[in-house]
C-alpha cells in the first residue's frame, strides 16, 4: 500500500509538469498578435528580441521601450459517456516587457523579460477525470540580455541568452469515487458509513519550484531589397527541473480519511525531484511590401517536442530510491508545426489596421493524452490597432481568438491505487489469486483505469500594449 501510494506522486507530478507543452506562449507582442503573431522576417526594434534578435540591429531609435499584457481566457469541454464536463477557469496573464538602446549605429544592445510559457486550468475537484486532474498552474519566467549587429544593410545576426525558471503548482485526486464505493460494498460495511458518489475521496497538492535553466536564442536576418526580407531564428532546448517538490494531501470527508489516511499521509513526507525540457524552436519567415503602406508576413516555427520521450521522476529519500519507486512515464510527444501569416497596413501616419491567422498543431500523443494538456491543432484568427497620439508614442490592442478543432477518442491510462491496495490487502491476508479475481470481478474493483474523452477547447485573448522610442 505504501509502495502504491508514494509511486502515486510521480504519476501525479507527470500532469504538473506536462502542462507547458499546450501553453508554450503564442502572445508576447500586442502588436504581433494583430499579425498572427509572425515577426521572424520584421524589423520591431525591441520586440525582435523574442522574434528574432538579429531584427534589432536595423533599429534607428535611441531607446525602444515597449510592453505588452495579455489576457488568455480558455474553456475546455470533455464529452464522457455522453455527459460534457466544462473547466472553470480564471483568466492567464503573460506579459512581455522590452528595452533597447543604440551602441552603435549598427550595434544594439537590449533586454527583454517575458513568459515563453504559462497558463491555468481547473477540471474541478470532482469531474470524472479527477484522478488525473483537478486543476494546474503553470508559470515560466524569462529575463533575456541580447546584442545585435547590421554587419551590412543587407544582413544583420542577433545573440540573446535565455536565463529561465518557473513555478507549478497542481491538484489532482488521489483515490477514485467509484472505486471507494466498490470497496465499502466488497467490505460489507452498513448503508450507515455512507458512499462517495461523485466526490473525489483524497486529494493532493503538488508544488515546485525549477532551478534556473540557461539557454540562447540565435538570429539571421536578410534584405533582398527594400520590400522582401527573409529572417530566421532558433531558441535553444532548456531543461527545466524541480529540485524539491513538496506534497500535501486533503480528504474530502471524515470517511475517506478513516479508509485511506493512514497510507495516503505518507505522501505528505514525500519529496521529488524531476526535469522537462523546454524544447528548442526553430522559426523561418518572410516579409514583403507589395506597396509601401501594406507589409506583409509569414511564419513557420517548428518546435522540438519529441525531446520529450519520457518524464523520469527520482525521490529525495534514499529509502525510497531504494524500493524502486523511481518513475519512467513514457510522453511520445512528437515535433510540431505553427504557420502564421499577418498583415498590416497603415490607414494613416497615426493609426495601423493589422489582421492574421495561425494554425498551430499538437505534439501530444492521444493514446497518452491527460487532460491538463487539452492538446489539439488550434485554428487562431487575430486582428489589431496602433494609434499614435505623438510620434514616440504608440498605444496597440490585439485580439485573438482560439478555435480548437477537437479530439475524439483521447485516453490515458493509470493505476487505481485503492484498487491495487485493496486487493494486494485480500492476497496478504491468505486468499488465492483466483478468489482475489473474483472478488474483482464481482464489485468492481480495477487496479488499472482507462480515461476516455473526446475533447474541445476554444479561447479569447485579449492583450493591450504600449510603446516609447525617441
Amino acid at each position: 500500500m505504501k509502495k502504491i501510494l508514494l509511486s502515486a506522486v510521480a504519476t501525479i507530478l507527470m500532469a504538473g509538469t506536462a502542462m507547458a507543452e499546450g501553453y508554450q506562449i503564442n502572445s508576447l507582442s500586442t502588436k504581433q498578435i494583430g499579425m498572427g503573431h509572425t515577426g521572424v522576417a520584421l524589423k520591431l526594434g525591441a520586440e525582435n528580441m523574442y522574434f528574432n534578435p538579429a531584427g534589432m540591429a536595423y533599429m534607428d531609435k535611441t531607446l525602444d521601450l515597449t510592453g505588452s499584457f495579455t489576457g488568455i481566457m480558455p474553456t475546455a469541454t470533455a464529452t464522457v459517456d455522453g455527459k460534457e464536463y466544462e473547466t472553470d477557469n480564471g483568466v492567464s496573464t503573460p506579459i512581455s516587457v522590452n528595452a533597447a538602446f543604440s551602441i552603435y549605429p549598427n550595434l544594439k544592445g537590449g533586454i527583454a523579460f517575458y513568459t515563453p510559457y504559462g497558463s491555468s486550468i481547473n477540471w474541478t475537484d470532482n469531474w470524472p477525470g479527477s484522478v488525473l486532474n483537478q486543476n494546474v498552474s503553470l508559470k515560466a519566467f524569462t529575463i533575456q540580455p541580447t546584442l545585435a549587429w547590421a554587419i551590412n544593410d543587407k544582413f544583420s545576426i542577433g545573440l540573446g541568452a535565455m536565463v529561465t525558471w518557473a513555478t507549478v503548482d497542481l491538484n489532482k485526486g488521489l483515490v477514485s469515487a467509484s472505486t471507494a464505493d466498490n470497496v465499502i460494498n466488497a467490505m460489507k460495511l452498513p448503508a450507515s458509513v455512507g458512499s462517495f458518489g461523485s466526490t473525489t475521496p483524497a486529494s493532493v497538492n503538488l508544488n515546485g519550484k525549477t532551478r534556473i535553466a540557461v539557454g540562447f536564442n540565435i538570429g539571421a536576418m536578410y534584405n533582398v531589397n527594400d520590400r522582401l526580407t527573409f529572417g530566421a531564428s532558433f531558441r535553444s532546448k532548456m531543461d527545466m527541473k524541480v529540485k524539491a517538490g513538496e506534497a500535501h494531501v486533503s480528504y474530502a470527508n471524515e470517511l475517506a480519511q478513516t479508509l485511506t489516511g493512514e497510507t495516503i499521509d505518507l505522501i505528505n513526507n514525500a519529496n521529488f525531484k524531476a526535469q522537462m525540457p523546454c524544447p528548442w524552436v526553430l522559426s523561418l519567415g518572410a516579409s514583403y511590401k507589395p506597396v509601401d503602406r501594406l507589409t506583409l508576413a509569414f511564419d513557420a516555427r517548428l518546435t522540438g517536442w519529441h525531446a520529450y520521450k519520457s518524464l523520469d521522476v527520482e525521490f529525495l529519500d534514499e529509502q525510497l530510491v531504494q524500493k524502486g519507486l523511481n518513475q519512467y512515464i513514457p510522453k511520445h510527444y512528437k515535433n510540431s508545426w505553427c504557420f502564421s501569416l499577418g498583415a498590416q497596413y497603415a490607414l494613416t501616419e497615426r493609426f495601423d489596421l493589422r489582421a492574421g491567422l495561425m494554425v498551430d498543431t499538437s505534439p501530444v500523443d492521444k493514446n497518452y493524452y491527460n487532460p491538463e494538456t487539452p492538446g489539439m491543432t488550434k485554428i487562431e484568427p487575430t486582428l489589431g490597432l496602433s494609434f499614435r497620439p505623438v510620434p514616440q508614442l504608440s498605444i496597440d490592442l490585439g485580439f485573438m481568438y482560439v478555435a480548437g478543432t477537437g479530439i475524439k477518442g483521447a485516453s490515458c491510462e493509470s493505476p487505481d491505487l485503492m484498487g491495487k491496495a485493496f486487493l494486494g490487502k485480500l492476497m496478504a491476508a491468505g486468499m488465492t489469486a483466483e478468489q482475489v479475481a473474483g472478488i474483482a470481478t464481482k464489485f468492481n474493483i480495477p487496479t488499472t483505469n482507462k480515461f476516455t474523452a473526446d475533447y474541445k477547447l476554444h479561447a479569447f485573448i485579449p492583450s493591450i500594449g504600449v510603446s516609447y522610442s525617441f
